[in-house]
This record gives C-alpha cells, sequence and structure tokens, in this order.
C-alpha cells in the first residue's frame, strides 16, 4: 500500500534503534489488521524470530513500544503469537483521506513501457453472438482497460472465424433453401439471419440422417459396427459424424462448397464474402450495444496458411521432427504433455500451426511484450501446448503470454445448443435485462418524470450494468448460471445495487456543491463507518495492479460491491448534508464526492456506466 511507507519506516527505525538490525523495505509483510482483531495493520515479525533468537512476544513489546512511543499515529499496539498489530488514530486516517483526494487519477499507474494485446470474442461468422461469447467479450474489455490502468499500451484484437466447414454448412443451407432471401427482404439483423440457415442445415441434417438409418444400408452399418449390448439409439448417435463424413450427401456437398472456396471458386466466395458481410453488420451493432471496439483484426481466412514457415524454421533448429509419411510433430513429453502434430502428411496445416503464426504475425504488426487469450476453458490444453512450442521456438514474447480461461456459461434451464436452435443470442439477452429493469423501475416510479430519451438511457445503464457485472463478479475459471431476474436485483451484490450508491452520492453532491476538505479545518473525530470507507479508498491502487497481473477482473467487481456497501452503510448511519459541525459537513461530502469516483472508475474499467439517477 504506497500510503503506508512512513508506517513501514517507523517499523524498520524501530528494529535497527531496538536491535541494531538493518532490513530492507521487501522484507516487511504489512497487511490490514484482520477484523476478529484489535489494531488496524499487523507486521508479521516470525521472521526477526530465527535472526534475534528471542520469542515472539519480547520482540513485539520491544517494537510495539518503540513505534508508539516515536511514531505520531500510532495509539497502541497488540501481540497476537509472532504478529504486531498497530492501532492508528483519527488523524492519521485524515492524513491518508487527503492523500487519497488529491490523487487525481486513483487506480491509474505509471506507464510500464510495454505493449500487451488482449483477444477476445474471435467469433465464427455462422451464426450469431450468444451468451458464451457476451462472457468472453466481458472479460476481455475488462481486462484490456485494468491492463491499461495499471500502465500497458492495450491492443485489443479478435480473430474471426470466417472459414471453415461450419461456415459451408450456412452457405450451403441458403443456396438450397433461402430462395435469394436477405436480412432486408427477411427484416431480420444479418447474424441472426445467416444463424437461421446454420440452423436449418443441421434439421435437414438430421432429417437425411434419419432416413438413412431406416434404410438397408443404414440397417447393414448398424449389424456390422455396434459395440456389444449397444443399442441402436446409441449407436447411431455416436455414429453421426461418420456418415456426415462418409454418406451423407448434405455432408458431401458441404466439403465440396469448402474446396470450392479453397480454391477460388468465384460463385462460391462470392456467396461467402456477401453472407459473411451480413454477419459482421450484425457483430458491429452487437459491440456497440455492448461499448466494445477492437483496434486491429484478423481473419482466418487469411490466417489459416500461416505457420508454414515457423514449421520449416522449427524442422531447422530441431524443435520439430518428421515422420516417414511426411507429417510433422514436436515431442513435448518432457514438459508433461504429448506428441503434437504440427503439420499433416498432405501439407496442412492444423490449428496450432495457424496459431503459431498468427502470434508471430501479431509481434511482426505490433512489437508487442505480452499476448492475452481470452478463450473458453475447453481450450486449456491447446493453449499449453501453443506457448510450449513458442518458446521452444524462441519468440521473443514467448513469456509474456497468457490463456485467459473461463468456465461456460449456463442459463436457469440449462445448457444452450448452437446448431439445434437452443442458443440465447446476445441481443436477445441484452433487450431482456433492459425489460428486466424496466419492470422493476415501473414498479418503483422512480424515473416516471424524465423525458422518454433520458429514461431509454438510463433503463440501458442499469439492464447493461446488471448483465455485465452479474457475469464479470464470478471469477473467470468458474462456470456460471447467469439469471437476468435475478441480475438486476437492486438488492445484495448486483451492478444496479453499487450503481444506486453512485446515484447516491449524485444526489448528495446536487444538494451539497462538491466542496474540498483541506487539513486546515478542524474536523478529526471520525465514525467507524468513515474510516472504513477510507480504508477501502487506500486499498483501491492496489486492487487495480492485483487485478490487472492476475487477469481477474472479479476482484474489481468485488471491490466495488463492498465499497458500496459499505457507502450505504455509511449514508444511512452518518449524517452529511445536516452534519454536527460545518467542518464535518465538508469531510462527509468529499468522502463521499471521492468514493463517487472510485466506484465510477472501478466501474469503466469493467466496462459499465454510471447512471445520474436511478
Amino acid at each position: 500500500m504506497v500510503y503506508l511507507n512512513d508506517l513501514r519506516n517507523a517499523y524498520i527505525n524501530a528494529i535497527q534503534q531496538s536491535f541494531g538490525l538493518n532490513i530492507n523495505v521487501e522484507e516487511i509483510s504489512l497487511n490490514e489488521t484482520r477484523k476478529e482483531f484489535a489494531g488496524d495493520f499487523t507486521f508479521v515479525i516470525f521472521p526477526l524470530v530465527k535472526i534475534l533468537k528471542k520469542s515472539p512476544k519480547d520482540i513485539g513489546v520491544t517494537l510495539g513500544e518503540h513505534i508508539v512511543d516515536h511514531y505520531p499515529y500510532a495509539t497502541s499496539y497488540d501481540i497476537v503469537q509472532g504478529f504486531l498489530n498497530i492501532s492508528m488514530s483519527d488523524s492519521f486516517w485524515i492524513s491518508i483521506f487527503q492523500q487519497v483526494q488529491n490523487t487525481e487519477l486513483l487506480g491509474q499507474h505509471a506507464h510500464t513501457g510495454q505493449k500487451v494485446m488482449v483477444e477476445f470474442s474471435s467469433p465464427n461468422t455462422n451464426k450469431p453472438l450468444h451468451l458464451g461469447h457476451i462472457r468472453n467479450i466481458l472479460l476481455g474489455w475488462s481486462c484490456s482497460k485494468i491492463l491499461e490502468a495499471c500502465g500497458y499500451e492495450v491492443i485489443k484484437t479478435q480473430v474471426i472465424n470466417d472459414r471453415g466447414i461450419a461456415i459451408c454448412k450456412s452457405m450451403l443451407a441458403w443456396k438450397k433453401f433461402g430462395e435469394g432471401s436477405t436480412p432486408q427482404s427477411a427484416g431480420i439483423k444479418g447474424d441472426h439471419f445467416v444463424g437461421q440457415y446454420y440452423v436449418k442445415f443441421e434439421q435437414k441434417f438430421v432429417e437425411e440422417y434419419q432416413l438413412w438409418q431406416s434404410t438397408e444400408a443404414g440397417n447393414d452399418t448398424y449389424v456390422q459396427n455396434h459395440k456389444k449390448d449397444q443399442s441402436e439409439g446409441d449407436f447411431f448417435k455416436e455414429y453421426k459424424n461418420v456418415y456426415f463424413n462418409e454418406h451423407s450427401a448434405l455432408g458431401k456437398e458441404a466439403k465440396q462448397m469448402l474446396l470450392d472456396w479453397e480454391n477460388g471458386i468465384q460463385d462460391v466466395t462470392d456467396t461467402w464474402k456477401m453472407m459473411n458481410g451480413w454477419v459482421y453488420e450484425g457483430f458491429e451493432s452487437t459491440y456497440k450495444h455492448l461499448g466494445v471496439t477492437f483496434d486491429s483484426m484478423y481473419y482466418e481466412s487469411d490466417t489459416y496458411l500461416l505457420g508454414k514457415k515457423a514449421v520449416e524454421d522449427g524442422l531447422a533448429k530441431g524443435v520439430f521432427y518428421k515422420e516417414n509419411d511426411g507429417s510433422v510433430w514436436v515431442d513435448l513429453t518432457d514438459a508433461g504433455m504429448d506428441k503434437k502434430i504440427v503439420l499433416r502428411s498432405d501439407g496442412t496445416s492444423v490449428y496450432v500451426t495457424q496459431d503459431i503464426g498468427t502470434a508471430q504475425k501479431r509481434y511482426e504488426d505490433f512489437g508487442i511484450d505480452k499476448m492475452v487469450y481470452t478463450v473458453a476453458d475447453e481450450q486449456d490444453y491447446h493453449f499449453k501446448v501453443l506457448f510450449e512450442i513458442l518458446k521452444r521456438l524462441k519468440e521473443p514474447y514467448a513469456n509474456g503470454l497468457y490463456h485467459l480461461s473461463y468456465g461456460m456459461v449456463d442459463l436457469p434451464s440449462g445448457k444452450m445448443k448452437s446448431r439445434e436452435g437452443t442458443v440465447v443470442d446476445a441481443d436477445d439477452l441484452i433487450s431482456e435485462v433492459i425489460q428486466e429493469a424496466k419492470a422493476l423501475s415501473e414498479e418503483r416510479g422512480e424515473l416516471a418524470m424524465l423525458e422518454l430519451e433520458e429514461r431509454q438511457k438510463i433503463l440501458k445503464q442499469i439492464g447493461l450494468g446488471a448483465l455485465k457485472y452479474f457475469i464479470i463478479k464470478v471469477q473467470p475459471q468458474k462456470r456460471m448460471v447467469f439469471n437476468p431476474q435475478e441480475s438486476v436485483d437492486m438488492q445484495g451484490q448486483t451492478g444496479p445495487y453499487i450503481q444506486n450508491a453512485y446515484v447516491r452520492i449524485r444526489s448528495v453532491l446536487r444538494k451539497a456543491g462538491e466542496p474540498q476538505f483541506n487539513q486546515k479545518m478542524s474536523f478529526a473525530a471520525l465514525e467507524e463507518q468513515e474510516k472504513t470507507l477510507i480504508k477501502h479508498l487506500m486499498q483501491y491502487h492496489r486492487v487495480v495492479w492485483e487485478a490487472g497481473h492476475q487477469y481477474d477482473p472479479s476482484s474489481i467487481a468485488q471491490f466495488s460491491y463492498q465499497l458500496a456497501k459499505d457507502f450505504h452503510r455509511f449514508y444511512h448511519d452518518i449524517r452529511i448534508l445536516n452534519a454536527e459541525t460545518e467542518e464535518a459537513r465538508i469531510f462527509r461530502v468529499s468522502l463521499s464526492q471521492k468514493t463517487g469516483e472510485v466506484l465510477k472508475h472501478a466501474f469503466y474499467l469493467l466496462g459499465i456506466e454510471m447512471p445520474e439517477r436511478m
């Protein structure tokens, strides 16, 4: 904590003068005292026991007395085993608040001189963005904002998966069943329009597959290939992919379309460009609703051939080896992984090869020091392999790679499946939370007097704040269930609850103006609720730093909730505008003002706007 340097120095002086021992500030362990013990800050004195060959109690008493005698802000001390707890005076907390108040951009750290690229979203162009994408986008966006606050130059990017068999399924279904319709003629947003044909392909494919199962060929396949005691239903469920690749007429057409695309057949590439254009327009609309932008874009149609040069270089360096069939592999067994193919025998690349090439291209484009990949935890092993290969290739950024792995998102109704059309689209979810906010607002009646445009703006801020906070507050690695109704609750750990604390502060400031408390004022008697708020404000600088270096926006969300909760308690228990003295009023208004600034900045880092009214 940057505000405790004087206390650290008092501890160092006490050790020097009492025991003749010189220690560095890095050797000091200083934390806030746990709530169940008396005191404000705790020094860990166990390391001194071995050096001084004295009991923890003897060392603690000597140091505690010295600090209380020589450090004007220390009022008392207490020893609990190997811990020295120091209690501070109200004037100490006033001085801390002065430092906090005078810090214009609390939570903003000095520039590091380093560049970090954060990849997130990275959707497929065969369907609209859905709830899973929302968690990815929100984590990536907030992580990028937190890293900026930690002093990094951040480049926000995505890899758009705009090629492959899934894309061809949508294209084929549109050509066979679309009858020339467009998003405009159908009155449907572009990504939703294309997504309907992805679902349509699956429906037609299932119909074809079920018919085939009842044919002689299907029966013979079951008789010849099923496992002992395996039911017909279970067999055909497992055989589905084999059927697509070896028997399906639709599958054959889709695979031929992919080959035609790779060979640049104009009719196919024209359809591909047109349908992808519809999807991009849809994506951009959703990103705009979420308040998200990107600094660069990479397209799999450009990157899928990258990486082959890296394989050649790796072969020359002995990182990779070639099998008799011409395929190229890397042996990662010494790193606890397995052998991984990087180039097929026919010369085509695999996903990890493309990712190697894309990482090299990004470094070539931006000269980045770090790369953060926001991708679901089902790809954990893939990124372990990728990072290990890049280290062995001695890429200059290899030690700055991080996989921001996150768990999947379910709804109360269960899992979602894109091909079956049971996914909750991002746009529908955004509309739902805004409607939930509207229903809650109408029930309370607090926005009824505002103009329609202002009311709609506030409802969007509340609805999106509810959605974003509910998702970001969960640690990324945990699987979660998103409940739209719970997210807009005005009580408990929700976005609207925290926004309401900010709105209360803005109300106080509108009535009181924005006076600045200064050291010349005589106010020096603090209530416990005031001290608690100051403690939280003091922590914010460290919280932002730790969130950035742990790639964990949820810690900012948790901090915001606790700060809002403590402000609500302060607001209810302490007189602000009609305080006992003018000095107390000015101090409490100033404390409220700084709390509001920190809440707003914390929510900015999470990608959430603060309304002025609710």
